[in-house]
């Protein structure tokens, strides 16, 4: 809860006050972490069994505590432990720090621009401030103005960096681990950094040839609008823009008229109740539980259990807010020792447009795609059965938990689920067919070179995680790794790597939105492409992948579930397959 708080409450003070104790609970995890007392007694647990007696979710919950202790390095001397701890704290404040930088507006002297560059951005006295890329402006020179500013190395974010680095791989190697990347991917799908790379590579070299293909159709766009063929690193996003409307003539403005909130979560809830046999009911929330006046309390119900457990929506833009979709567990369920069941709770977070008067919430494409996707890690939670909260629904390995919200968008891609929803908010109109598909069409343009994209984002996260001291410098580094693997070069004079935020929370795990894809589309193709509303599939997918959380190896989660093993040929091939296939 106090990691949402932080992140979500409108009042600084609450959160402030929210931001210490996620530090102080994380500072008392990682000393409980390094209590030799508690792993003796686990240890002698693991190695004779329980007076009480243990079955295989014990045994394997018992096993990951048993991990934790281990990878906080519980082996170490008394002073090693307590140094430990002390990496950890300095880590947690890095990244916070480098979180802030992340988002830092760049301020230069108005008259060290170009003239007709001195009043294209934001004033402040006598600076101009670049808060961002501009990436969707149609002048060729701004773009390419505001990428380099905005990516100009800042020294201060880089020696965040640097340190953040080098105090993780410090901390691992203190522990026994080789690489933080060790450390961090031991008990996922990647299970090594061996293994990850291995998964990278060779998706890099099935996916550029389809990759630089793109970039010539880019290339072609370019011309036709008048400009230099060559595509450069600031050019992607505005081009591929214009390419993709040439594919659906309606803009996102127009089709989100067809795609109000209401009309989405009507979609959602018949998604569910078809699948799952569970409805989502709007209940009033009591004075004091929820945090701003536009939230909505969503109670999850399944047609023979009764409650499953609560989502609080948290949809609309305000001031102040991150700009970021997000999940939160902030009730963990489990079973209690009476018999029941602890319900439970989440949090969803986005940022869509509010009403105007009488005119709803309207979503556009991608919109509709987040709100799917971050329902599927809601529901991960809601249909998680699990007898100890440590393992419930989306607790569990990185590249696992954004399977059921991956998959989810698969289902935002399919014309026959939009189809059953996507109404004009005034007249009823159902979109058409047509329209549909084109849209769908449109979403999977340039899917090659957005893949190569995460592939470097994942391989440079690698790098940076692995053996330490680093033999270049970051920047040097993230241009080797771009020239190497992306198929647009790296622009000189710029430090990216100095924005990513996901450095922090997923620091060695950014692989896990490639791996959970091509788990996520098997799935699909495998049980839902035939019939995407199949109560059997749905029940399957329940019974065997979202009612276990953690509590049971992904891996063997997943064999259940696709009655084959994820190898690395078979992760991949899903992934270069999606790439040729129509919805």
């Amino acid at each position: 809860m106090a990691d949402f708080v932080r992140v979500a409450h409108p009042d600084p003070q609450f959160a402030h006050a929210a931001e210490e104790v996620c530090m102080n609970i994380s500072s008392l995890v990682e000393m409980l972490n390094t209590n030799t007392s508690i792993y003796e007694a686990l240890k002698r647990v693991l190695i004779k069994g329980d007076e009480f007696g243990m079955d295989e979710i014990d045994q394997r919950v018992a096993e990951l505590f048993m991990f934790d202790f281990e990878q906080s390095g519980i082996h170490l001397s008394k002073e090693n432990r307590e140094m430990f701890v002390r990496l950890n704290e300095s880590i947690l404040s890095l990244g916070t720090f480098f979180m802030q930088g992340c988002h830092q507006p760049v301020s230069v002297p108005r008259l060290a621009l170009p003239e007709h560059l001195q009043n294209v951005f934001s004033m402040d006295g006598e600076n101009i401030m670049v808060t961002g890329m501009f990436s969707d402006n149609p002048n060729d020179i701004i773009r390419e103005a505001a990428y380099k500013m905005y990516l100009y190395p800042d020294q201060q974010q880089l020696n965040r960096l640097e340190a953040l680095l080098a105090a993780r791989a410090t901390m691992a190697e203190l522990a026994g681990f080789p690489t933080y990347a060790h450390r961090a991917l031991r008990g996922t799908i990647g299970s090594t950094p061996e293994r990850v790379m291995e998964f990278l590579e060779l998706l890099a070299e099935r996916v550029r040839p389809k990759a630089v293909m793109e970039v010539g159709q880019l290339e072609r766009v370019k011309i036709q609008c008048g400009s230099n063929p060559k595509v450069e690193a600031w050019d992607a996003s505005y081009y591929g823009g214009i390419a993709k409307h040439d594919t659906c003539k309606f803009s996102n403005q127009e089709l989100a008229q067809y795609f109000s909130l209401g009309g989405c979560m009507e979609g959602l809830n018949n998604l569910f109740s078809a699948l799952f046999g569970v409805t989502l009911n709007c209940e009033e929330a009591e004075y004091g539980e929820t945090w701003s006046h536009d939230i909505h309390k969503l109670a999850v119900k399944h047609e023979i259990q009764g409650i499953l457990g609560y989502i609080y929506c948290d949809f609309f833009e305000r001031p102040g807010k991150p700009n970021q979709d997000c999940h939160f567990t902030i009730q963990g369920g489990r079973l209690k020792k009476d018999g029941t069941y602890q319900r439970p709770i989440v949090v969803l977070m986005l940022n869509l447009p509010r009403p105007l008067g009488k005119t709803p919430s309207l979503l556009t494409p991608g919109m509709v795609e987040n709100l799917f996707h971050e329902f599927g890690h809601a529901m991960h939670s809601m249909l998680g059965q699990t007898r100890y909260q440590h393992v419930t629904g989306t607790r569990c390995p990185t590249d696992f938990a954004e399977v059921p919200s991956v998959l989810m968008e698969y289902f935002a891609l399919d014309q026959r689920v939009l189809s059953s929803f996507a109404r004009h908010w005034q007249t009823g109109e159902c979109l058409s067919t047509d329209v549909l598909k084109s849209m769908c069409q449109a979403k999977r343009m340039f899917s090659a070179s957005e893949t190569l994209l995460q592939v470097f984002y994942s391989i440079l996260d690698q790098v940076y995680h692995g053996r330490h001291p680093l033999e270049k410098s970051t920047t040097e580094i993230l241009a080797d790794v771009q020239n190497r693997y992306h198929c647009l070069p790296y622009v000189p004079g710029t430090a990216w790597q100095l924005r990513f935020g996901h450095f922090v929370g997923y620091g060695a795990k950014y692989y896990s939105y490639l791996m959970s894809r091509a788990i996520a589309s098997r799935i699909w193709h495998t049980c839902f492409k035939q019939d995407p509303f199949s109560r059997s599939m749905g029940e399957r997918y329940h019974k065997t992948l979202l009612a276990h959380g953690g509590e049971i190896s992904p891996n063997m989660l997943i064999t259940n579930m696709l009655n084959e093993k994820p190898t690395t040929e078979m992760l991949v091939q899903s992934l270069v397959n999606d790439l040729d296939r129509k919805y």
